[in-house]
């Protein structure tokens, strides 16, 4: 089996690219703060990781560079999708599909920067009240094919009400910061966007500049839910000529809540979907719909999927994809709610205890990029190891097939000792080697 030496080559290997996004003395911080995310134990604060790697005369510094620290979150972002992409690129039937959604980090106080009161629905959180303080997330991040699909997030914004702005900050509603994250994405990758997310986004603030893009950006195509009383049109018919003003809009389809009254058959077909091969039927119409606009045809569809109650409705206009690769990654944008838990539950998301603008904008981002890290390692121990044989299954849940988060924490702890030496050694320069700057590749 691997050792400490081996695991820690592979670990500061997808450290390394973020070199150039701060000082030397900076990326020393940054590594140590992504590792003690995952060595941790406890409450993942600055004081708890020091604490667990042994490290305590360095808290100073940490917490100092968290403050006024030269740390660049919008780099740090495009760095990370760097190294997804050099290390485990997302592909799928041609694109690069990436998954958009918000997500609640419940802080209490008031005092807190950034926060603001949400409605939270009783019945989805039992024992928390209907109105919560909250920083409120726009995530974006890649969805890896695979058996099951993986989730490794790369950017975030924060959203603010309009009505709790903080000082300094200007407003911009959550579908603006979809908007404008997919397209950030898509300014970096060498494929087009498939952006998939949930009907909550499926509005013309999102869909219009991305299937309308600015003159120099690539179209980005969508997959999402459908509203069960959407507005769908047939093609329009060009009248014979001097009959009339020319339609915009063709013959209304009927909603698809009645998708009993459209000309299409049912059809079978059979896809990996949440965890398993499922078959499911399926109606498919070619029509336009209106948060498209009147010119861009869309493939809309009727789903009733094995081990599902209720019809999915779906909507695509990435029309060279088959009926089972859209219900595969329409599927798969459920990866990006488990990568919320393990973010909330292994990295500490709700355990933040900061109160200023830096250090919360930071901490975000630090547990991000180490959870996109700990997947990108579980890619070098599958190629290394084989697909599960550097893990076990525990003895409450002999059937579990696939490692998770915390399993690949549990690897690392092993050596949180020889880890917490590798660390500490990163702050020893060789005598005259020159400070590493921001947009300057590391001196040999």
């Amino acid at each position: 089996m691997t050792d400490a030496k081996t695991l820690w080559a592979w670990w500061q290997a997808l450290l390394l690219p973020f070199q150039e996004d701060f000082t030397r003395p900076g990326w020393v911080r940054f590594a140590q703060w992504v590792t003690g995310m995952v060595l941790c134990w406890e409450e993942h604060t600055i004081t708890q990781i020091l604490t667990a790697l042994g490290l305590e005369s360095r808290w100073r510094p940490l917490e100092y560079f968290a403050e006024f620290g030269a740390f660049d979150d919008a780099a740090v972002e495009r760095r990370t999708l760097q190294v997804i992409e050099q290390h485990r690129p997302a592909r799928w039937a041609g694109y690069h599909p990436v998954a958009v959604d918000d997500t609640k980090e419940h802080r209490t106080s008031a005092g807190v920067w950034g926060t603001c009161t949400f409605h939270e629905p009783a019945s989805r959180s039992p024992n928390r009240a209907t109105t919560v303080r909250a920083h409120n997330w726009v995530v974006m991040g890649d969805l890896i094919p695979g058996q099951p699909w993986t989730y490794v997030p790369h950017a975030a914004r924060l959203y603010f009400r309009a009505s709790q702005l903080p000082a300094g900050a200007t407003f911009c509603t959550k579908t603006v910061w979809a908007s404008t994250l997919l397209h950030q994405a898509d300014a970096a990758s060498p494929l087009p966007i498939l952006g998939v997310f949930d009907g909550a986004y499926a509005n013309r603030t999102v869909i219009g500049p991305c299937l309308n893009p600015k003159q120099g950006e690539r179209r980005i195509d969508i997959v999402t839910r459908l509203r069960q009383d959407a507005r769908l049109y047939h093609p329009v018919v060009t009248p014979a000529k001097g009959k009339g003003r020319p339609r915009t809009w063709g013959r209304r389809l009927a909603a698809p809540q009645h998708h009993e009254q459209w000309d299409a058959p049912w059809r079978k077909g059979q896809a990996y979907l949440y965890g398993r091969l499922r078959n499911f039927q399926y109606k498919q119409v070619r029509c336009h719909w209106s948060v498209a606009g009147p010119k861009i045809p869309v493939h809309v569809f009727v789903f009733l999927v094995e081990g599902y109650d209720k019809p999915w409705f779906v909507v695509t206009t990435a029309l060279a994809l088959s009926v089972a690769e859209v219900v595969a990654v329409f599927a798969a944008r459920f990866r990006q709610e488990d990568g919320f838990r393990d973010h909330k539950q292994r990295l500490g998301m709700e355990e933040c205890r900061a109160w200023t603008r830096n250090p919360i904008l930071h901490t975000f981002t630090v547990q991000m990029v180490a959870q996109t890290l700990l997947r990108l390692l579980q890619v070098q121990l599958d190629a290394a190891y084989g697909e599960g044989q550097w893990w076990r299954a525990p003895d409450w849940n002999r059937h579990k097939k696939h490692p998770s988060v915390l399993d690949l924490r549990r690897l690392l702890w092993h050596y949180r000792e020889e880890f917490s030496q590798f660390l500490a050694a990163l702050e020893e320069l060789p005598k005259g080697a020159p400070e590493i700057r921001p947009g300057r590749a590391q001196a040999s």
